[in-house]
C-alpha cells in the first residue's frame, strides 16, 4: 500500500475508534464547539510552517540528542484519549487510563525483577511528566526518610551524573556531593568509599545510562559498599533503564543491570519517553518498599475522593498529569511486550550494535581519539586529533558545522580529557585544559544499524573537507 493510502487509512481507523469513546450525550451547542473554520486552518498552516525550523529528528540521520520517535501506536493512542482529555490525579478524572497507568508502571517494574504478589506489591510506582520529576521524588522520598530516621542528608552522585540532581538537592534543601568518575565514565568505587568513610552520605545515585557518555555505574560494587556502610541507594536508569532487556552489553553493564532486583535498591527512575517509544513527557519513578506512600499524604478539600479506591494524586507529588500518557504507553506495551529477545529488546540491540560498529571505525581512524571505554550503551563520544587540547576542541565544532551541511545531525559534548590516552595531545598536560570538546552521536534508533554505512560516509566526508583544508 502507498504510504499516503496506508496514512489515510490509519487516519481512518482511528477516527472511527475515536467516534466508539462516543458516551451518549447530546451534541455540543455550536459555540461549544471547536473552531475548524479557514482561519483555523490558515493558523494550523503557520504553526506547521514554524515547525520547519526543526531539525529531521525522527530520520535515521538525525544522530545526536536522545531524541527517538514515539511509535505510531503510542502517537495513536495518546490522540485517542485526548477525545476525553483524561487527569490521572484522581480517580475522578480518569478511571480507565488510572487503571492502565497502574498495568503499565507495574509492566515496568517487572522488567527490574520487582513484580511482588497482590497480597504484597513489588513495588510502589506512578507515571511523571519526566526524569527530572521522578528523580525529585526518589530523593524527596529519600531526605524524608533519612531525617525520619535520623541518618545523615548529603546526596552523592557522580561527576558524570546529569545536572539534575545537583540542582534537585538545592531544592531539597539537601546537601551534595558530586563523586569523582574513573577514566571509563564510570563511578569511582575508591572514591565514593573515600566519602562514605566520613559519615556525611545518606543517599548514593547509581547512573545507568549517563546522557553525556552513556556511562553504567558500578551498581553492583556499590551494592558491596551498601553492606559496609550505611546509605539509601536511588538508581536513575532515566536513559537506560531498558537495556536490561538487551543481550549484548558488555560484562560490566550487564552486572550492574541484574543487579537492579537486589532487595538493597531502594527506588528506580525510567524514562518512557527516551527508549520507551513514547511522547513527551513520560517519566516514571519506583520505590521498592511500597510504605515509601506514607510520605505523600495529604487532604483534598474537594472531590478528589468520591472514589474509595487508591487514586495516583495519594502516591504523587504532581496533581494534574496527563491520562494520555498513560494509555499510550499501555498501548504501546500491549503492541511490543518487554520480552527478551522481543521486537522491542531487538531494537535497543540494535542501537547498542550500531554504536559499537561506529566506535570501532572511529577507533580505526587516524584522524580520531577515542575514549579508553567502547560504548557501554548506544552513545558514542570521540575527539578529533590535534596538538593541542584547544586544537582538539575547534575541529570538531568545525567538523560539527559541517555535517550539518551534509544533513548529518550529531551532538557536542565537553569531556574530560581524561578520558582519552594521555599521549592524545602533544600540549603539555599542565597546560590547564581539563576537558576537551568532543563530537557525540546517539545511536538510539533501530533504524540506525540499517544506516550505519551512510553515517559514515557523510561523518568521513565532512572531517576530510574540515582537516584537508587545515592540511592536518
Amino acid at each position: 500500500m502507498p504510504e499516503d493510502s496506508a496514512r489515510d487509512e490509519f487516519l481512518r481507523r482511528l477516527r472511527d475508534a475515536q467516534h466508539h469513546l462516543d458516551l451518549g450525550f447530546e451534541q455540543l451547542p455550536p459555540a461549544a464547539q471547536p473552531l475548524l473554520d479557514d482561519r483555523a486552518a490558515k493558523i494550523l498552516h503557520a504553526a506547521a510552517g514554524r515547525l520547519r525550523d526543526d531539525d529531521p529528528y525522527g530520520h535515521p540521520l538525525y544522530a545526536g540528542q536522545m531524541l527517538k520517535p514515539p511509535h505510531p501506536i503510542a502517537r495513536a493512542a495518546y490522540s485517542l484519549a485526548m477525545s476525553v482529555n483524561p487527569n490521572n490525579h484522581a480517580l475522578d478524572g480518569g478511571r480507565a487510563s488510572s487503571a492502565m497507568e497502574l498495568e503499565a508502571v507495574a509492566a515496568l517494574a517487572g522488567i527490574f525483577g520487582w513484580n511482588g504478589t497482590p497480597a504484597q506489591p513489588g513495588h510502589l510506582g506512578h507515571l511523571t511528566s519526566g526524569g527530572t520529576l521522578a528523580n525529585l521524588e526518589a530523593l524527596w522520598v529519600a531526605g524524608q526518610i533519612a531525617e525520619q530516621e535520623g541518618r545523615a542528608l548529603t546526596v552523592a552522585a557522580s561527576d558524570q551524573a546529569h545536572y539534575t540532581h545537583s540542582r534537585i538537592s538545592a531544592v531539597l534543601k539537601l546537601p551534595f556531593t558530586p563523586i569523582r568518575s574513573d577514566g571509563t565514565g564510570r563511578m569511582d568505587l575508591n572514591a565514593l568509599e573515600a566519602e562514605l568513610r566520613g559519615g556525611r552520605i545518606g543517599t548514593v545515585v547509581a547512573t545507568l545510562g549517563t546522557t553525556a557518555g552513556g556511562a553504567v555505574d558500578p551498581l553492583d560494587g556499590i551494592l558491596a559498599l551498601r553492606e559496609r556502610y550505611r546509605f539509601r541507594l536511588h538508581v536513575d536508569a532515566a536513559y537506560g533503564g531498558y537495556f536490561t532487556l538487551a543481550r549484548n552489553l558488555s560484562f560490566d553493564a550487564r552486572a550492574a543491570f541484574d543487579a537492579l532486583n537486589h532487595p538493597a535498591v531502594d527506588s528506580i527512575v525510567i524514562d518512557p519517553h527516551k527508549h520507551g517509544l513514547q511522547p513527551y513527557g513520560c517519566g516514571c519513578v519506583l520505590f521498592h518498599d511500597p510504605s515509601a506512600g506514607q510520605f505523600y499524604k495529604h487532604d483534598s478539600p474537594y472531590t478528589y475522593f468520591t472514589s474509595r479506591e487508591l487514586h495516583l494524586g495519594e502516591i504523587s507529588l504532581e496533581c494534574s498529569r496527563a491520562g494520555a500518557s498513560a494509555v499510550a504507553l499501555w498501548a504501546t506495551q500491549q503492541l511490543l511486550p518487554y520480552e527478551i529477545g522481543g521486537e522491542f529488546a531487538r531494537g535497543l540491540e540494535s542501537g547498542r550494535e550500531a554504536a559499537f560498529k561506529l566506535h570501532q571505525r572511529l577507533a580505526a581512524d587516524a584522524r580520531f581519539l577515542v575514549p579508553f571505554s567502547p560504548p557501554q550503551l548506544d552513545i558514542v563520544f570521540w575527539a578529533v586529533r590535534g596538538d593541542s587540547v584547544q586544537e582538539s576542541s575547534a575541529r570538531a565544532q568545525t567538523i560539527f558545522d559541517e555535517a550539518r551541511r551534509r544533513n548529518l545531525y550529531l551532538a557536542l559534548a565537553k569531556l574530560p580529557r581524561r578520558f582519552f590516552p594521555a599521549e592524545g595531545w602533544t600540549e603539555d598536560s599542565s597546560s590547564g585544559a581539563n576537558s576537551v570538546t568532543c563530537l557525540r552521536s546517539v545511536q538510539m534508533k533501530p533504524e540506525h544499524l540499517v544506516w550505519a554505512d551512510e553515517i559514515w560516509r557523510r561523518l568521513d566526508a565532512a572531517s576530510a573537507a574540515v582537516l584537508q583544508c587545515e592540511k592536518i
